[in-house]
């Protein structure tokens, strides 16, 4: 195996020291490297093969993605990667950043200054194929705020939003720095010009090895000639190691570009200086017609997807052009180059100190951010909290002062299933703004940009206004219209109830969007589990009857409607007097109900019962940052949907 350490999951931490920066560390048995503090990069007969499932178009077996690819990358130049759709080149990258899926086998070795080691944060960064980006910011928003994540602790704040003013400016974003990026029918940027935002937002940190998938995707010519020569500069003034996948570059883009490797098939049909990749195609009867874009015709000749009117066969066409290169004397040219970096062993790249924000840092900005995203999207709060206004009213007007007979205990009861259940399980509402919120977490937080506790913390921070706000104002109307008791500490209790309750379901449907991402699955998961805990919470059977083996033993128990809805039952019916029922005592009171009727349990009060709910918020969200841990490492869905920057060496 290579000398990748894969371990597709989260960046390790940063460390607690003082400073920042990057610092050349010479061990007294290597040399010291005479060429700067730039990142060497060099890789060899790098393969990747997956297993392929029957499921997928009937086929059964292992497929190869990259068959011994060998390359280099210097600083100050970019490295082009071309080739058709399905050649590889994403794969590569994958493969250089460390995000290979777990059930991936793969072989070669990849050396950083001739050594095998770690780019930590903020010497890498890589910009993946689908950048996510929070819709309801604008631009200035958007890099301001991942400035504040991103760069040192100790840099002044001044200092961070003028490099953020200045990357706006790089990438020609200054004339929309006002402009939300927009999303869900709000129009806002362009895909060309998100795209842009997102190589700003890695451009902050001036990395030593940066990587671009598809960083010209969605731009025109002239869009995408003037941000690669931007990057192009920026490559020389810092003295960057970059490699970009491009897909198809205009003759200018080409231009910029100091070396190519040129794949099809997962194989190397060609790697090294791009304007010497004519003369090869021509030696090999394959030449560039004059006036023609350089980049087209290679891709045009390796192009395996519309190959039916060639008079060569395209695989044997490849086949050719990959072994001639392999017996040129480019080839010869390339291993001696991969010899010479390896053979300096140059400096061990190290950072100084801890380059990210610290926690407070983090936890105010993220709390900020979360809360303006919350309050700008309409299907977060704003369209929930219509909805509970609108049933509070049907609430109280269906129970509209159901009075104190006895009839009334089943109304009571019933509207206190109610408000503890449909109201809480319509949080399932607010999930596809939780999705998009753990989709953006998971792309900057593999990036390195702050850690789980942070966004964990803030999170629950900076949605707990607005679930007040919603525990408040639809609990207000329905407890009044109901009727129940006028004291101000049960109306206090209810609200409280509420109030945690929407704690707890939001906090449970968090942790099923990190688990199963896709919307209409999530959806389904989320409403399967709340009605596993409506049925068992000991309304639709009382608790002493519910069977023993699941029901009772553990689901009753671990539901948090059971706690829900006993202490409301306590808060509203203890203390009442019924009269007569049939022929019963003259005098029913409530304590009697509750007991032999309800099956509550009436050994503690209902503030144990609201202490338990409160535990249970701690306990979710302790859940929720394992949830997070546990699937960063081992879960494949959200590997394939947000690709991780683990870079070890």
């Amino acid at each position: 195996m290579g000398g990748l350490a894969h371990n597709n999951g989260i960046r390790p931490e940063p460390d607690e020291e003082e400073g920042w920066g990057i610092e050349l560390v010479k061990s007294e048995s290597r040399v010291v490297d005479k060429r700067g503090s730039g990142a060497y990069l060099t890789w060899e007969e790098l393969g990747v093969v997956v297993p392929s499932s029957k499921w997928v178009a009937g086929k059964d077996g292992d497929k190869s993605l990259l068959k011994g690819v060998t390359g280099y990358a210097k600083p100050g130049e970019i490295l082009a990667i071309m080739g058709p759709s399905g050649c590889g080149k994403s794969t590569l990258l994958d493969y250089l950043a460390g995000r290979l899926p777990s059930n991936t086998r793969y072989t070669g070795r990849v050396l950083v200054n001739g050594r095998k080691q770690r780019l930590t944060y903020g010497t890498l960064a890589y910009m993946t194929q689908e950048p996510v980006l929070t819709w309801t910011l604008s631009v200035k928003e958007t890099v301001y705020y991942s400035a504040e994540l991103q760069l040192p602790k100790r840099m002044p704040r001044s200092e961070k939003r003028a490099r953020a003013d200045t990357t706006i400016r790089e990438m020609g974003l200054q004339d929309t720095v006002n402009t939300r990026i927009g999303g869900w029918g709000v129009k806002g940027l362009s895909g060309g010009q998100k795209r842009r935002l997102a190589i700003c937002l890695e451009l902050l940190t001036h990395p030593k090895l940066l990587l671009l998938d598809e960083p010209t995707s969605g731009l025109d010519s002239a869009a995408s000639y003037y941000v690669m020569n931007q990057i192009a500069k920026l490559t020389q003034q810092y003295k960057m190691t970059v490699l970009a996948a491009i897909h198809q570059p205009s003759s200018q883009v080409f231009g910029l570009f100091n070396n190519l490797c040129l794949l099809s098939l997962g194989k190397t049909i060609y790697f090294g200086p791009n304007f010497a990749a004519n003369q090869f195609f021509a030696v090999n009867g394959f030449p560039c017609p004059a006036l023609q874009n350089p980049a087209d015709h290679y891709l045009i000749t390796i192009n395996t997807e519309f190959a039916e009117d060639t008079v060569v066969p395209v695989e044997q066409v490849i086949n050719t052009l990959s072994s001639s290169y392999k017996s040129s004397q480019t080839y010869l040219d390339v291993q001696r180059e991969i010899s010479n970096i390896n053979g300096e062993e140059g400096d061990l790249i190290k950072r100084k100190g801890n380059l990210q924000a610290s926690f407070i840092t983090q936890y105010l900005v993220l709390s900020k951010r979360s809360f303006i995203n919350m309050y700008r999207d309409p299907g977060y709060y704003w369209l929930r909290l219509g909805i509970y206004i609108m049933l509070a009213f049907s609430i109280g007007s269906v129970s509209y002062h159901i009075g104190d007979e006895f009839d009334s205990i089943n109304t009571r009861a019933s509207m206190i299933m109610f408000v503890a259940s449909f109201l809480t399980i319509l949080a399932i509402g607010g999930f596809p703004s939780f999705i998009e919120e753990i989709k953006v977490f998971q792309w900057e937080r593999l990036n390195g940009h702050y850690g789980v506790g942070s966004f964990v913390t803030s999170h629950a921070i900076s949605s707990m206004p607005y679930l007040l706000v919603i525990s408040f104002i639809p609990g207000t109307i329905a407890y009044l219209l109901m009727g129940f008791q006028r004291e101000t500490s049960r109306y206090t209790y209810f609200i409280l109830v509420l109030f945690v309750s929407m704690l707890l379901v939001e906090c449970l449907m968090m942790i099923v969007a990190c688990i199963v991402p896709n919307l209409l699955m999530g959806i389904i998961s989320g409403a399967g589990i709340q009605g596993l805990m409506i049925l068992s919470a000991g309304f639709f059977r009382l608790p002493n009857d519910l069977p023993h083996v699941l029901w009772k033993y553990p689901l009753y128990y671990i539901s948090f409607h059971k706690y829900v809805l006993q202490g409301l039952y306590k808060n509203e019916i203890e203390g009442l007097k019924f009269p007569e029922y049939l022929g019963g005592p003259p005098i029913v009171d409530g304590e009697m109900i509750l007991k032999d009727v309800l099956h509550v349990a009436m050994g503690y009060s209902k503030w144990i019962d609201l202490g338990i709910l409160f535990g249970m918020v701690v306990v979710y969200r302790i859940l929720l940052l394992c949830t997070i841990k546990t699937v960063e490492r081992v879960g494949p869905a959200i590997r394939a949907l947000i690709s991780s920057s683990t870079f070890r060496v």
